[in-house]
């Protein structure tokens, strides 16, 4: 399943969750371009260029490029033209524009293996289902996964106004990592709530939140949560660094 419109003939045979990796590779290439590597995304996405798309690989790298010559295209072609809008649209509505689009994409692309390889009504169900249990780009890109798994976390009056243990760990720890879940687990009935909570949380660059015991670092401007392995910060150097800013909100300020 390589490539994105010169993608080889895939064998048959494959499973559903080898087609999963494939659409979650190619999702967190499309990710990245449309949060980490924003800047450059924008750069290359010039209105004055020919029919532009943006492919995200099975290698989880992206690359905005012309469609594929040969028709048809070994794999469903991404949305064309996406940097005739570029210019004429406020920048956070075309980035979600563009994330609907590549959410579509992905889908059609999955789903193109699965008749490809002859999935049955099992097969089928249960790569939508692998699909389905992660947040669109769409919802990675406009923060609205964020506020789902906000809106998930439980509630009540004797709560409301207690911190969550993130914003706990983030004031307690200059390195902003996790609370390890063993330590969070206090005994007490809050326990369990706060430890959903984290099981929710998502990373802000891959959309996902594998890795719970690795390092994870939050960002004190947008307070969202990040692998460090993402954002390229190790424990070490978060030790020294007073207050942190996600790779996101240092190229908003810096176009600013």
């Amino acid at each position: 399943m390589d490539g994105g419109g010169s993608g080889a003939a895939p064998n048959a045979g494959r499973t559903p969750e080898e087609v999963f990796r494939d659409y979650r590779a190619r999702r967190a290439g499309m990710i990245k371009a449309l949060t980490t590597d924003v800047d450059k995304f924008f750069k290359l996405c010039d209105p004055e260029k020919e029919n532009l798309c943006l492919y995200g690989y099975p290698n989880e790298t992206w690359e905005v490029t012309l469609p594929a010559e040969e028709v048809p295209p070994e794999i469903p072609e991404p949305a064309l033209g996406i940097n005739f809008a570029r210019d004429g649209m406020n920048e956070k509505d075309w980035l979600a524009l563009v994330a609907v689009h590549s959410d579509s994409w992905l889908l059609s692309v999955a789903f193109y293996f699965g008749a490809r390889f002859g999935f049955d009504k099992e097969a089928r169900r249960r790569l939508f289902s692998m699909i389905n249990n992660m947040p669109t780009i769409f919802e990675v890109v406009t923060g609205s996964a964020k506020k789902q798994t906000k809106e998930k976390t439980p509630n009540s009056s004797s709560k409301s106004n207690k911190p969550s243990s993130k914003v706990q760990s983030r004031a307690e720890s200059r390195s902003k990592a996790k609370v390890p879940k063993d330590e969070e687990e206090s005994g007490d009935d809050d326990g369990d709530e706060e430890a959903e909570e984290h099981d929710n949380t998502l990373c802000g660059t891959c959309g996902t939140n594998d890795g719970k015991d690795q390092f994870w670092i939050c960002c004190d401007n947008c307070e969202k949560w990040y692998h460090g392995k993402c954002v390229k910060i190790t424990p070490a150097r978060a030790e020294h660094i007073k207050q942190y800013k996600c790779p996101d909100c240092t190229n908003k300020r810096a176009r600013a």
